[in-house]
């Protein structure tokens, strides 16, 4: 079976997290990937340790998570020669995804004005921190300050402790995968009417854009949310809880989920008391009820709540760290680890009936075919 955008080709003027991971996700879909390089290379290659030696060259971790299936080629855009080199690349191509500075590329005529008179059909990915408009578009955009600035930070953490950003850099990740979102929607469009366009990608706009609903939660009050640690703010119970040798999640959706869980615990009388009655019930007595529940599961080990609690169709899950999760035989029925060329990876999250995943390189060495590409 072929992959799904097998015969579409991509150059990826790409630095980081977001384009790149826009470029892998394209990659693993079948697209080609020509990651253009200046002659220093993508900055992550050198974000390390751990890293990745394969030969003689010596990669980041980092850098081997986000350019997988890429080819490499070495482009001085300063130069007249690169800038052919360049012009040349993009006759034929597709797609071009880019996260230089607002204005960054126009000085090299590479911006999508220049470009789109050399290929109309381009379409054409700009990646920034805020965007090609606004007060804010000439400065640059760091995933951190944008889980800050976008509201992200606020719902994140204790109550009684600092905001707390998300164990990677969720704002990157989400950017490249709503730029392939709109690549492809660039892409059927192009069938109907022939043309390429610009995509106008900022990170401030994703993260504002998940902030979901804990937005709606905010433009439906006019109240901010704030921090609440592991708990839910429009469902309880639904949280982390104490267990005699750690915690699980117990994370009841209905009531009768949360009434099951109740007589499991040996709760019987919550389970019908009307102040826990309803989930509006619940969140209006909050405090007591985790209280008493957390008391409960205390005495459980985590691997007896578990059991307990999927034998009484309680949704519940451990807390698992990555060893544990490379482990995890849902993890492993699924393929999600793989190795290309002995360089380890995770797997695209993408399962089709009729066309599978193009896995067939890791992430290339800086340069790596230049040659070809000549």
């Amino acid at each position: 079976m072929m992959a799904p955008l097998t015969g579409l080709k991509v150059i990826e003027l790409a630095r980081v997290l977001a384009g790149p991971w826009a470029g892998q996700t394209l990659a693993d879909l079948g697209a080609e990937v020509i990651k253009v390089e200046a002659p220093r290379g993508d900055d992550t290659r050198a974000w390390g340790p751990p890293f990745v030696k394969r030969g003689e060259d010596e990669s980041s971790a980092y850098y081997h998570s986000a350019n997988r299936g890429k080819a490499s080629i070495i482009v001085d855009l300063a130069s007249a020669e690169g800038q052919a080199r360049l012009r040349e690349l993009v006759r034929d191509a597709d797609i071009l995804i880019e996260n230089f500075k607002v204005g960054g590329l126009a000085k090299y005529g590479m911006d999508f004005e220049s470009l789109s008179k050399v290929n109309p059909r381009l379409i054409y990915c700009s990646i920034t921190g805020f965007g090609q408009t606004g007060p804010y578009a000439h400065r640059a955009g760091y995933d951190f300050i944008i889980q800050g600035m976008s509201g992200l930070m606020s719902i994140t953490g204790e109550p009684d402790g600092q905001p707390q950003k998300s164990g990677v850099a969720i704002t990157d990740l989400f950017t490249g995968v709503y730029s392939v979102a709109g690549i492809l929607a660039a892409l059927h469009q192009r069938d109907r009417t022939g043309r390429g366009q610009h995509i106008d990608m900022a990170l401030l706009d994703v993260a504002v854009a998940v902030t979901a609903n804990q937005a709606l939660n905010y433009l439906t009050t006019g109240m901010p949310p704030q921090r609440m640690g592991n708990g839910h703010v429009n469902l309880t119970p639904y949280q982390a809880f104490d267990c005699a040798d750690g915690h699980i999640i117990i994370a009841t959706g209905n009531d009768a989920q949360y009434q099951r869980l109740c007589r499991l615990l040996g709760l019987d009388d919550m389970a019908q008391a009307p102040e826990f009655a309803t989930n509006k019930d619940r969140l209006a007595n909050r405090r007591v009820m985790i209280a008493r529940l957390n008391g409960a599961t205390v005495g459980w080990t985590k691997a007896e709540l578990l059991s307990g609690c999927e034998a009484q169709g309680i949704p519940a899950g451990p807390i698992n760290d990555l060893a544990e999760v490379m482990a995890d035989p849902q993890v492993v029925a699924r393929g999600l680890q793989i190795e290309l060329d002995g360089v380890p990876g995770v797997r695209a999250p993408f399962t089709f009936s009729d066309a599978e995943l193009s896995l067939h390189r890791p992430a290339p060495k800086l340069g790596e075919d230049d040659a070809a590409a000549l």
